[in-house]
């Protein structure tokens, strides 16, 4: 596999080796070992998610006051922009983002540790989104930041407003997460 650390550099790029002919393809998308000497995290995943979203819904800023979440996430199924947010207060990246584009034909993984927000844009007609979390999903300890905040500034690949769940609408500020 190929890691490429982000302008963030505790937020990774992964790129699976993929081995294809005329058949279609095989690709470990997930090994212990090989995650940990590749990247030099010894990480543990408790919970797998999986998620559709249909073309212009964006999910997030989410992050969790408890129990915060490494995720390595990946898109079976169409293509999506992804973004990590560093919202460790104290870090010399805080307020920062990163985004990356994840497709099924590109096959990438994005790992976003713990101690960041996380969103992503569905830019084809539909997406199957699929992540690994180092803890468990805990909804009373679950915060949003607004996706449009003027202070992180995310450049979303987007020229109207996207599909919100009511829960991310309400999405507090930057500067009262």
């Amino acid at each position: 596999m190929k890691v490429t650390p982000t302008a963030i550099p505790e937020v990774l790029v992964i790129e699976p080796k993929v081995f294809g002919d005329d058949r279609g393809f095989f690709f470990e998308s997930f090994n212990q070992a090989a995650f940990k000497e590749a990247t030099g995290l010894d990480v543990i995943f408790v919970q797998d998610n999986h998620s559709k979203s249909a073309k212009n819904v964006l999910r997030g800023l989410h992050y969790q006051v408890v129990q915060p979440q490494g995720k390595l996430v990946r898109v079976v199924q169409g293509e999506v922009f992804d973004v990590a947010v560093d919202i460790r207060k104290g870090s010399k990246t805080y307020g920062q983002w990163v985004g990356e584009i994840l497709s099924a034909e590109n096959k990438k993984q994005f790992w976003v540790p713990p101690g960041f927000a996380h969103g992503f844009l569905t830019l084809s007609d539909t997406a199957e989104f699929l992540y690994k979390t180092t803890d468990y999903y805990a909804p009373e300890h679950e915060r949003c930041i607004r996706w449009d905040d003027v202070l992180i500034g995310i450049k979303w690949p987007i020229s109207e407003k996207p599909m919100l769940s009511a829960k991310d609408d309400a999405g507090c500020a930057f500067r009262e997460y």
